[in-house]
């Protein structure tokens, strides 16, 4: 009886197995460049196609040249894990990647998409990472695009050039630029991929024609960088910008100079012994050298102007624009220079950084009391680090464009690391949001990030914040009937209002902006 059993249910099973068709945990689309193959989230939902090459890789002789397109391949491509990142160096704690994937053949890009769109054309999210040109990648845990594809777009996150891979200028490079530039590496890079957003997206069920670009930090920078730029304005539908705002441009035959004298320096006498050069040997020319000599260039194509004359001139990308910034950016030690929260030490500092404003500064910034020198140092740190240039975006295109501008502060305070040893009892919690604790709120990522002990309130916050982001994303109106109302910024407002995003999400008014048009009347540089 057993036997017969087992021979009837072997019978029933392949007769299912042929009638229905196995359930596969991969999916395939066709690109301009070949077939890839990527997987199923495991919730069922999304589609994840990772590590997919958008450009040939700037290696041997396409070391600081322009992105190429990259060569098409036969069969089907497995794009199922993230690809290399790119070449950086672990220059501060907080630094943390994977050194076994560090590679300059670094320009891949990630996709994620809802599995089933239909005929639906979905808006499109391109985002742009942090780490001050400096460091980081497009795979990060924070910026993983599941949840935000589950909210009705298609998700594309990237990696770029970075440090002097990305941005080093040199009097050979302009020569043998058709363009008579160099420096941008990393900027061409993300108008790249950009470009393979347009000619490709369509496949994923997006709109070529509804892209918006998010950045946090030097993804914000990039993001307003990729507004002001002409190779790329006509490419983007909406922006949303993240603590990091408008940064100088060094002028390229200064740059140029620069870059000459650091590998001559370094023992490089020609582009030929550069180009040779390891990558490793590269990374360590760099960080022996002068970090802070290879940045962003101005070199009459990428950029025809400093970016305020461009949004001056309404040069800039016409499109809608979300921007905001933190409460706590910095804390107050790095303007008071250590733990010194004393009214002798404000003052000092603030003579020394303001010598011609520092009566009206030491006015604007209360600092009697220890709590008020505190507050001040923060909020001056704050400023100096991102404030002033994300306020300075924000006002040059709410005064010289007709499209929506929705500002807002974001201050909830972040818990601590559950692995530090904190002793509850005798914590103190910041004065605010701290650089980058808002990033895997907006994109709806809490449940991922297993480091912290997130409360209620922590998910609250993340289901409106990533809310407006995502209504912005498919509107360009953040606002929908249940969350609280957010109006466009009028142009010419002194006071205007701003969402802060905390724990109570209501509308303030931007009280303290007077100090912002204080310092940038007076002249002072941004201190990144």
């Amino acid at each position: 009886m057993n036997k017969l059993f087992l021979i009837l249910f072997s019978i029933i099973l392949l007769v299912s197995c042929k009638s229905e068709p196995a359930i596969t945990n991969f999916s395939q689309k066709k690109i301009d460049s070949g077939i890839i193959e990527g997987v199923i989230s495991e919730d069922g939902l999304v589609e994840k196609y990772l590590g997919i090459p958008y450009a040939k890789p700037p290696i041997g002789e396409l070391r600081w040249k322009a992105p190429q397109k990259v060569t098409p391949w036969e069969g089907v491509l497995k794009t199922q894990e993230y690809g290399n990142i790119a070449m950086q160096y672990k220059f501060a704690p907080w630094v943390n990647f994977d050194e076994n994937r560090l590679s300059e053949d670094c320009l891949y890009l990630n996709v994620w998409k809802p599995i089933n769109t239909g005929d639906q054309k979905l808006p499109v999210l391109v985002n742009i990472h942090g780490g001050g040109l400096l460091v980081g990648e497009g795979s990060e845990l924070r910026m993983e695009g599941t949840s935000m594809a589950n909210k009705g777009m298609i998700v594309v996150t990237l990696n770029y050039r970075l440090n002097i891979f990305g941005f080093f200028a040199h009097p050979e490079l302009s020569e043998e630029s058709p363009n008579g530039a160099s420096g941008n590496y990393g900027y061409l890079d993300q108008q790249f991929a950009l470009q393979w957003v347009k000619n490709n997206i369509a496949v994923f069920g997006g709109d070529p024609n509804k892209i918006t670009i998010a950045g946090e930090s030097a993804g914000s920078w990039s993001v307003l960088s990729l507004m002001a730029s002409p190779l790329s304005k006509n490419m983007i539908t909406g922006a949303i910008g993240s603590s990091g705002g408008v940064i100088p441009l060094q002028p390229l035959e200064e740059a140029a100079q620069n870059g000459k004298l650091a590998a001559e320096n370094a023992g490089f006498a020609t582009m030929s012994d550069l180009r040779n050069a390891t990558a490793e040997e590269i990374i360590t020319f760099y960080k022996n050298g002068n970090p802070s000599a290879f940045g962003p260039v101005l070199d009459n194509y990428v950029f025809t102007k400093n970016i305020p004359e461009t949004f001056e001139a309404g040069e800039q990308a016409q499109i809608p624009l979300l921007i905001g910034w933190n409460s706590a950016e910095l804390p107050a030690e790095a303007y008071l220079r250590g733990p010194f929260y004393t009214k002798e030490n404000f003052e000092k500092i603030t003579k020394e950084l303001y010598p011609n404003d520092a009566e009206e500064m030491l006015k604007m910034f209360p600092h009697e009391t220890t709590e008020e020198v505190h507050r001040s140092a923060l909020d001056l740190a704050s400023i100096r680090f991102i404030g002033l240039g994300a306020w300075k975006w924000f006002d040059l295109h709410r005064k010289n464009s007709s499209k929506p501008v929705y500002r807002y502060l974001y201050s909830k305070v972040h818990p601590p690391n559950k692995f530090h040893n904190i002793d509850m009892a005798t914590y103190k919690a910041p004065l605010g949001a701290r650089h980058a604790e808002e990033v895997a709120y907006s994109w709806g990522n809490l449940h991922l990030d297993k480091n912290f002990n997130f409360s209620e309130d922590d998910f609250k916050v993340s289901t409106i914040m990533q809310e407006y982001f995502s209504n912005f994303i498919k509107t360009g109106n953040p606002n929908n009937n249940e969350l609280p109302e957010w109006p466009a910024v009028d142009a010419n407002t002194e006071v205007p209002m701003i969402m802060n995003i905390d724990t109570n999400t209501e509308l303030i008014p931007a009280s303290l902006d007077y100090r912002f048009r204080f310092i940038d009347n007076a002249g002072n540089p941004n201190s990144n």
